[in-house]
C-alpha cells in the first residue's frame, strides 16, 4: 500500500489549494453568486466547525498540562536551590522571549497594510462569530485583571470560558497535588495524566482535519483580500524567524556566558545534534533522549541535575513557543485591525508565559493555546487558517529554540551545583 503523505505536507497542499482558489475567486468577484455560495455555505461552516473542535479541547488540555507541569517540578518543599533556579530561569527567560516578540511586532507591524474598506469587509460578522465561539472578555484595567484571575466558581469559569480563572485554578491544583502525598492524590495524578493523554489523542484527531480546514479558511480570506493576505503572511513569518534568531543567538549566548560560565561557541557546537533532531522532529519530547545524551557527554553536566532540568524543560520551558504565541496574537490583532491596549498586551505576555508551561511538547501543541488567547482579547479566530498554513515550518524552528533553551537552562542551573544537589524525581514511598 502506498504510504500517505505526512500531515504537514497535506496541510501545505490545502494551504496552496485554498490560496489559489481564493485568488481566483477574488478575481471573479466575491459578490458572484457561485463564489458567495462557496464562502457562505461550504468554506465558512467547515472552518468554523474546525475552530470549535479546537476550542472544545482547550480547557481539558490546558488544565491537565498546567497541573502536570507543576507536578513534574517535584516536591516544592525539598527541591532546594536547583528546583527554584529552574523555575525562576524558566519564567524569566520565557518572559524575555515574549517581550522580544511583542516589541518586534509593534515596531515592524507585519499585520498592517490593508485598506480600511478591505478590513471592514473582512471583519463583517467576524465579531459575532468570535463571540459565539468564546465568551471570554478581556479585563478593562490592571485591577480588573488581578481580580479576574481568581475565580469564585471554577465550574462557572469553565462554562464562561474564563481562561484566566481556569489557569489560576490549575496552578493551585498542581501545587496542592505536589504538597499532598496520599494514595488518593496519587490516583488524582493518574486521572489528570489520563485526561492529558485523552486530550492529546483528540487534538491529534482534530488536527488531521487541518488540510481541509486550512483550505476553506484560506479560501475565504484570499477571496476577500487577494494577494494582500499572502504578502502580510510573508512578513509575519519573517518577524517570527527574526525573533527566534535573536533569542537563540543573543539571549542564550548571554545566559550561557554570564550565568552558566561557558563559552557560547562551545555550547552551540556541543548541542548541534540536539538542535538538528529538534528541527527534524518538531517535538521537544521526541528530542529529549538526544538532549540528555548531549548534556552528559558533550556539555559534561552533572547527570542528575541535567536529567531533572531537561525532563522538566521538555514540557515547561517552551521559550520558542511562548515567543511564537505572542507574535501570532499581535500579528492577527494588526491583521484584523483590533487595537490592543498596553494592559491587554501585558495580559498576552503573562498568558504566553503560562502557555509555555501548559503547551504540549509535540507538533501543533500550541494551536489550542493561541485559539484561547485570541478569544480572550477579542481577535476573530478565522485568522488561525493563515497560521496553520505555515505552522509546521515555524514549529520546527521554535522547537529548535525550545530544546536549545532547555540545554542552556541545564548549563545555568548546573553552575555551582554538584550531582547530589537535587533529590530523586521518584515519588516518596
Amino acid at each position: 500500500m502506498k504510504p500517505r503523505l505526512a500531515l504537514h505536507w497535506r496541510v501545505l497542499i490545502g494551504f496552496a489549494i485554498g490560496a489559489v482558489a481564493g485568488i481566483l475567486a477574488h478575481w471573479i468577484g466575491v459578490e458572484h453568486p457561485l463564489i458567495a455560495g462557496l464562502v457562505d455555505y461550504i468554506a465558512t461552516p467547515i472552518g468554523q466547525i474546525f475552530m470549535r473542535l479546537l476550542l472544545m479541547l482547550v480547557i481539558p488540555l490546558l488544565f491537565s498540562a498546567l497541573v502536570l507541569g507543576i507536578v513534574e517540578l517535584g516536591d516544592l518543599r525539598s527541591l532546594g536551590r536547583v528546583g527554584w533556579k529552574t523555575l525562576a530561569y524558566t519564567v524569566v527567560v520565557s518572559a524575555v522571549a515574549v517581550v522580544i516578540g511583542l516589541v518586534l511586532v509593534n515596531v515592524l507591524q507585519p499585520g498592517v497594510g490593508m485598506s480600511e474598506d478591505v478590513r471592514a469587509t473582512l471583519l463583517e460578522g467576524a465579531a459575532d462569530r468570535a463571540k459565539a465561539l468564546t465568551a471570554q472578555v478581556a479585563p478593562a484595567s490592571g485591577m480588573a485583571l488581578l481580580i479576574q484571575i481568581v475565580p469564585d466558581n471554577v465550574f462557572r469559569a469553565a462554562a464562561n470560558s474564563d481562561m484566566l480563572g481556569i489557569m489560576f485554578f490549575a496552578l493551585m491544583f498542581g501545587v496542592a497535588l505536589v504538597l499532598t502525598r496520599t494514595p488518593g492524590t496519587e490516583r488524582v495524578k493518574e486521572f489528570v495524566q489520563g485526561l492529558y493523554d485523552l486530550s492529546m489523542t483528540l487534538i491529534d484527531l482534530v488536527i488531521r482535519l487541518a488540510p481541509y480546514a486550512v483550505a476553506c479558511l484560506l479560501f475565504t480570506l484570499t477571496a476577500k483580500l487577494g494577494w494582500d493576505v499572502l504578502s502580510l503572511l510573508g512578513k509575519y513569518v519573517a518577524v517570527v524567524l527574526l525573533g527566534l534568531a535573536l533569542h537563540q543567538f543573543v539571549v542564550y549566548s548571554i545566559t550561557v556566558k554570564w550565568l552558566g560560565g561557558m563559552s557560547p561557541l562551545h555550547f552551540f557546537r556541543a548541542v548541534e545534534e540536539a538542535m538538528i533532531t529538534a528541527f527534524s522532529t518538531a517535538s521537544s519530547s521526541a528530542t529529549l533522549p538526544i538532549s540528555l545524551k548531549v548534556a552528559e557527554h558533550n556539555l559534561k553536566l552533572p547527570p542528575r541535575i541535567s536529567r531533572f532540568v531537561l525532563t522538566v524543560g521538555a514540557t515547561a520551558n517552551q521559550n520558542g513557543t511562548a515567543l511564537f504565541e505572542g507574535v501570532t496574537v499581535l500579528f492577527l490583532a494588526q491583521f484584523f485591525g483590533v487595537e490592543l491596549s498596553l494592559a491587554q498586551q501585558v495580559l498576552v505576555l503573562g498568558v504566553c508565559v503560562l502557555g509555555g508551561v501548559g503547551t504540549a511538547g509535540v507538533p501543533a501543541g500550541s494551536i489550542p493555546v493561541i485559539m484561547m488567547i485570541l478569544g480572550m482579547v477579542g481577535i476573530p479566530l478565522e485568522g488561525i487558517g493563515l497560521i496553520l498554513g505555515v505552522n509546521h515550518f515555524l514549529d520546527m524552528c521554535r522547537t529548535t529554540l525550545n530544546v536549545t533553551g532547555d540545554l542552556a537552562a541545564a548549563v545555568v542551573v548546573s553552575r555551582h551545583e554538584d550531582d547530589d544537589a537535587i533529590p530523586s524525581l521518584e515519588p516518596a514511598t
